[in-house]
């Protein structure tokens, strides 16, 4: 059991192709689902029911301040919009910013694009960016026999974090969902903080990078 802010990821909308044009078609339209959670489940359970492409009803809210309960939501759409990336599959969403928070898009782009940013000075331009600069395996973790690897593409080369100490890979499980910054090992989280790793919300800590479900290349040359 993780760390997870409790909360289920809101309900969506959601079509059985990527390709909007197909998506009017009949029969291509599943409707409002509601996703009950646990979190950790819900982009399987889409992928499962042919869920292609999916839409957030409301703004992925991060400028939630110190409110636990805004903190959760967020978190959990956040954690719903990095699982679904990590599954190829197309996510119709909105983000809102706090205003003065120019860069943490940049935290935020190996995620899909939202459609649109709200709250920042320069949000359509931070939005272009993220658009044109967007790709699948940005920022994504893996493990092996023994150790955890972060491999990271966001800042324009490819940084590697490298861990073999066990209590590393725990605190990734216990962030995954989102977790009280101050119920994990304040070592780790420094050092996840120093690499851009997780996203601070509100009281709660939330892991970044994604476990990838679809390679499009082989993996050793990701």
């Amino acid at each position: 059991m993780n760390g997870t802010s409790t909360l289920s990821p809101p309900a969506v909308l959601a079509w059985r192709d990527y390709d909007p044009a197909a998506c009017e078609l009949p029969g291509m339209f599943l409707g409002e689902l509601v996703l009950p959670g646990p979190p950790e489940g819900e982009s399987e359970r889409l992928w499962q029911l042919g869920a292609r492409r999916v839409r957030l009803p409301a703004p992925v809210d991060v400028a939630a301040g110190r409110d636990p309960e805004r903190a959760g939501q967020a978190v959990a759409a956040l954690s719903l919009v990095r699982d679904l990336t990590a599954r190829a599959v197309v996510v119709e969403w909105d983000l809102r910013l706090p205003a003065g928070a120019d860069e943490v898009w940049k935290v935020l782009s190996h995620l899909q694009p939202p459609r649109r940013i709200e709250g920042p000075a320069g949000a359509g331009e931070a939005l272009r960016t993220w658009q044109q600069g967007h790709y699948l395996c940005k920022c994504l973790w893996r493990k092996g026999p023994g150790f955890v690897q972060i491999r990271d593409r966001r800042w324009g080369e490819l940084r590697r974090f490298t861990a073999d100490e066990p209590h590393y890979e725990d605190t990734i499980e216990r962030l995954a969902y989102g977790a009280p910054a101050d119920s994990v090992p304040a070592d780790v989280l420094d050092d996840f903080r120093t690499e851009k790793l997780v996203l601070d919300v509100g009281p709660l800590a939330w892991w970044l990078p994604y476990r990838i479900s679809r390679w499009l290349q082989e993996p050793m040359t990701i």
